[in-house]
């Protein structure tokens, strides 16, 4: 087991490589200089040539990222233009909001899809099978971000239930945990079901039935263990994506989070706060397929990592 979570550690620096290399060229090669967001229009040529000299931007691109890289190295993501203030410090502050967020959003997301794909399945053409199924088309039909304006308007606007924006309590997190966590689960909802009636047609399936054994143990003894390895697939995709960042969802909701961070300081030309984010976002998802990789053995006990 732990040699295969080094050769996976080592196989996945490559792409780690790749992502600061693609976000660097981006960033430095689009419209924009992040010296004008520090001084405004009215400022002086020579102030301006100071200013870019002292953050190091009248280098080559080439110096520019390998200064960045051997930062990485020593555990350094670098200072914010605009803060003035550590990335690593910056980011450690934000940390908590996200992940916060998406723990939520996982539990209210698998929660709901696992009973819900469950039951249409085993209620096949059924009344079940198609209120079910009918829910999570409807959820599937909705962007995140118009149903997230959509709860905000009823149930922040209208009914004063809940906060329109900020951060501090729970009921900061239900609206913005409501909007992605119902969306998606629709999604992994379809996902259980077609994976539950692929099983439930299995030979040892039906020699459990023949030997009458009860229906819930065949259901979530057999059948279920079996249905739940494309979920885990699914699991460790969303882990990723939901822990790295719900940029929609913090911008809607104005929270404080690493999404709301990276898109911030994409408008201000802060280079090396996009750079980190966008290193917490991509290893956030190669943490989580390899997490998806590792549940597989515990699900299923045939699966033996060489």
């Amino acid at each position: 087991m732990l040699f295969y979570l080094i050769k996976r550690i080592i196989s996945k620096i490559p792409i780690l490589f790749g992502m600061t290399i693609i976000v660097f060229l981006i960033l430095h090669l689009a419209p924009g200089d992040p010296v004008d967001m520090i001084v405004g229009p009215n400022v002086t040529p020579e102030v301006y040539q100071n200013i870019r000299t002292q953050l190091g931007l009248d280098k080559p691109l080439i110096v520019q990222y390998f200064k960045f890289l051997a930062n990485i190295f020593q555990g350094n993501l670098g200072e914010s233009i605009l803060q003035g203030r550590p990335v690593l410090e910056i980011i450690k502050e934000r940390i908590p909001v996200t992940f916060t967020l998406g723990i939520t959003i996982l539990i209210i997301s698998f929660g709901l899809a696992i009973p819900a794909g469950i039951i249409a399945a085993i209620n096949r053409n059924t009344w079940k099978d198609y209120l079910c199924m009918s829910g999570a088309l409807l959820g599937m039909s909705m962007p995140t971000f118009w149903f997230g304006l959509l709860l905000l308007y009823f149930f922040a606007y209208k009914l004063r239930l809940f906060p329109i924006s900020g951060y501090g309590t729970w009921k900061h997190l239900v609206l913005p945990a409501l909007a992605m966590g119902l969306t998606d689960a629709a999604i992994t909802a379809r996902m259980v079901r077609s994976s539950m009636l692929e099983i439930i047609r299995q030979d040892y399936i039906r020699t459990a039935r023949s030997k009458g054994l009860a229906r819930q143990v065949i259901i979530y003894q057999h059948a279920l263990k079996n249905a739940l390895i494309p979920i885990i697939t699914l699991l460790g995709m969303k882990i990723g994506w939901v822990l790295g960042g719900s940029v929609f969802l913090e911008v809607i909701f104005s929270r404080p989070g690493i999404g709301r961070l990276m898109i911030n300081a994409i408008f201000a030309r802060d280079y090396p706060v996009v750079q980190g984010a966008m290193l917490v976002l991509t290893t956030s998802i190669i943490l989580g397929n390899m997490l998806a990789d590792l549940l597989y053995a515990v699900i299923d006990p045939r699966i033996r990592f060489d």
